[in-house]
């Protein structure tokens, strides 16, 4: 099972946290096209290696925050909060 370090409630369990997706994508403006939209909602990198990914704390402290994790061992390499600081 995959533990995740919760940089305010400390280590736990994987089933207590949800995934919110990719960190770091920029969401377009309203005004462009919807190619340019699609390609945002429906078209994501499915890396192998190194991924960086938002994560919440659901059944803790709620909060949201980013995690560095390689896709093929799925060690956790670096916590860090939206803010970009780290825990």
């Amino acid at each position: 099972m995959m533990q995740l370090d919760c940089p305010w409630c400390g280590m736990r369990d994987e089933p207590e946290f949800v995934c919110g997706g990719t960190s770091h994508i920029q969401r377009p403006a309203l005004e462009v096209p919807d190619r340019e939209w699609a390609e945002y909602l429906f078209f994501r990198e499915n890396p192998k290696g190194l991924h960086h990914e938002r994560w919440c704390h659901i059944f803790g402290c709620g909060r949201w925050f980013n995690v560095s994790r390689d896709t093929v061992t799925h060690a956790v390499v670096h916590v860090y909060g939206i803010d970009g600081r780290s825990s």
